[in-house]
């Protein structure tokens, strides 16, 4: 007997609204024992907004996604996340029923119960079906068609997932594949043998797309023996781990990556924090610091205070990046093999005051008017100039995607400690791979935690700023 995905959704959603209701009267019973009142149907009414609350942001955070293909730390920050909005929802309703005696106590037990309940909850049913799956009871049999490099993958990752509580009958494919240890079964026309022959629940198709006929036959066979048809199109090897899938009219469509801030409620965030945080910072920081920087740039070195240079925002659209002078008036970009010229370590080219405010990152500071211009962000890629564009896009993976969102004065790679000279090609793809999975990953509590990473390094005196 297998539970199928809809049980195991009520399954999982009755055990989830009992742990929610046992917090509740666990938080109640202690507030109103221990300041005497008396509960009344207020707090039945908050207990039934709370459960619906529930299940609308469960929904909205996939909570109740495919149980079996979900890790258990990814289920623990998605339920996080639920239990956040149980806090916010129940802050906001008791802020309604002003009459209510529930107050913040209430609120942090209630939320600290519900997320030891919730998780212990979900740890115990992952660790019971663990065990029914370990000794053979409540697997999927499945057989994959086409042993190339999709149905392959797919495989891999049955394996090294245990815990999914697939079983894997075997490949079939029109190209004898050796290499499968005996799990090859045969050509694509024997699957009506294999299904007679073996226990099989879901059979995957991972042919190429223009194998449509024999999909069709597949269908049809698997269709007159009551089996489940899943299909993998074999262009998901194009796509992130971040891709979306939305219908237009009767047709699916793929988006290779999903963009949280090309949505307009994001896009909007971003920009309102940027635009206050930046405009706090010039009025209460720049204010002061930058005449007084100024001031001591003009005593160490001739020439001006700024320094202006040309670089890529959003969409590739060119922007002029502000900085405060670190480096001699004739230092150049270019070198006389037409290549841009990255600062180094003991570059000669850097003032002695320019060391200093590359090494505490305060020759950025500027570039808090690019972000109150719209032109940046304040947590984003780092903008490259221009020559450093011309010379990576064409050697370095996915570079120009970087562009998809606005540059910013910090990021995920430079806190990561991707920042700095990045003359080898590998180095610079590891800051690529991290700003593009910040871009597929972006969430607010991600810019504020950048944000103290950043003020951490500069106090620290971060070894790569030169």
């Amino acid at each position: 007997m297998h539970i199928h995905r809809k049980s195991l959704y009520v399954l999982r959603f009755t055990a989830d609204l009992t742990a929610l209701i046992i917090s509740f009267v666990i938080a109640a019973l202690y507030y109103s024992s221990k300041y005497q009142i008396s509960l009344n149907s207020r707090d039945y009414f908050l207990l039934f907004s709370l459960s619906a609350v529930w299940f609308f942001s469960a929904r909205v955070t996939n909570l109740y996604d495919e149980f079996r293909s979900r890790h258990f730390s990814r289920e623990f920050i998605a339920l996080l996340k639920n239990v956040l909005t149980q806090i916010i929802a129940a802050v906001v309703m008791l802020f309604i029923m002003k009459t209510n005696p529930l107050s913040r106590t209430f609120v942090l037990l209630y939320a600290l119960c519900s997320l030891v309940l919730l998780s212990s909850e979900r740890y115990m049913l992952r660790k019971l079906l663990y065990i029914l799956r370990k000794k053979g009871r409540n697997l999927r049999h499945i057989l994959i068609i086409g042993a190339g490099e999709v149905g392959q993958s797919f495989h891999d990752s049955i394996l090294s997932n245990p815990h999914f509580g697939y079983r894997l009958v075997g490949f079939l494919d029109d190209h004898n594949k050796t290499a499968l240890n005996g799990q090859y079964l045969g050509t694509i026309d024997q699957l009506e043998k294999v299904l007679t022959s073996y226990p099989v629940d879901d059979v995957i198709i991972a042919l190429p797309t223009y194998a449509v006929e024999k999909m069709d036959e597949v269908i049809k066979t698997c269709t007159s023996h009551t089996t489940r048809v899943k299909i993998i199109p074999d262009y998901f090897r194009f796509v992130s781990d971040k891709f979306e899938i939305t219908m237009f009219d009767r047709f699916p469509v793929i988006s290779v990556r999903k963009d949280k801030l090309d949505e307009m409620h994001w896009y909007i965030l971003k920009r309102a924090f940027d635009a206050l945080f930046s405009l706090f910072v010039i009025v209460f920081f720049l204010s002061w610091l930058v005449p007084l920087i100024a001031i001591v740039i003009k005593l160490f070195s001739k020439g001006p205070v700024f320094f202006k240079q040309e670089r890529w925002g959003r969409n590739n659209k060119k922007i002029v990046c502000y900085k405060f002078r670190s480096m001699i008036c004739e230092s150049q970009d270019v070198n006389a093999d037409g290549r841009y010229q990255q600062a180094t370590k003991n570059d000669p080219r850097i003032t002695s005051l320019g060391k200093f405010l590359r090494k505490t990152n305060l020759d950025e500071l500027p570039q808090f008017w690019n972000v109150l211009k719209g032109q940046m962000s304040v947590v984003g890629p780092r903008p490259h100039p221009t020559p450093l564009n011309m010379e990576s896009k064409n050697i370095i993976d996915n570079y120009m995607l970087r562009h998809l969102v606005k540059p910013g004065i910090t990021g995920w790679a430079q806190v990561n400690g991707f920042r700095g000279e990045t003359k080898d090609p590998n180095l610079m793809q590891k800051r690529i791979d991290h700003d593009i999975w910040y871009i597929e990953n972006w969430s607010f509590a991600l810019d504020i935690e950048i944000i103290f990473l950043t003020v951490w390094q500069m106090l620290k005196w971060d070894t790569k700023g030169y």
